[in-house]
């Protein structure tokens, strides 16, 4: 199964529709928050969408989980899990629910790993990056028995590759 995830695009829907085009017919797709955007925003549509600390729309949840091909989701914006500064909150969460990935944003930096048999993702940003200078999203495919994670630079180019054993 393969997927697409991203975050903090503040406002901005030219990004979400730039990679729901140049990545069509994924599995699927996943923002994880403040979007800024309403909750029915015809752009969203396609994604599992998570309010983040600058989202004003109440309607969006807070968490999000969901399983696709026997994978199963954690989605959150992170400002509730403390991501800034720790993953062990995050980590706990993804535990409780089950996660095989557990996606974030919040921080606007790119981040990647594995703890304990969770693959925790970061996008970064794809819109007001910090750390870096490049805006970011992820690509992911699963296997039976790997992860595998492209770290994208928007709007083109790779920023780096990570595999995970499911094992």
């Amino acid at each position: 199964m393969n997927f697409l995830v991203v975050s903090d695009s503040h406002a901005s829907k030219e990004e979400l529709v730039t990679l729901l085009e140049r990545h069509p017919g994924l599995d699927l797709y996943i923002h994880c928050g403040d979007s800024e955007l309403s909750s029915d925003d015809p752009v969203l549509e396609q994604f599992q969408v998570v309010r983040g600390n600058c989202d004003m729309d109440g309607r969006l949840p807070n968490l999000v989980t969901v399983e696709v091909a026997g994978v199963t989701f954690l989605v959150v914006h992170g400002h509730q899990h403390q991501v800034k500064t720790t993953l062990t909150p995050l980590g706990i969460k993804a535990k409780e629910v089950g996660a095989d990935i557990a996606c974030f944003g919040h921080s606007h930096e790119l981040g990647c790993e594995e703890n304990n048999g969770t693959v925790f993702l970061n996008p970064g940003s794809v819109r007001l990056p910090r750390g870096r200078k490049e805006c970011t999203y992820i690509l992911g495919d699963v296997t039976e028995d790997t992860v595998f994670i492209q770290a994208k630079e928007y709007p083109s180019g790779d920023v780096g590759k990570f595999s995970f054993s499911r094992t």
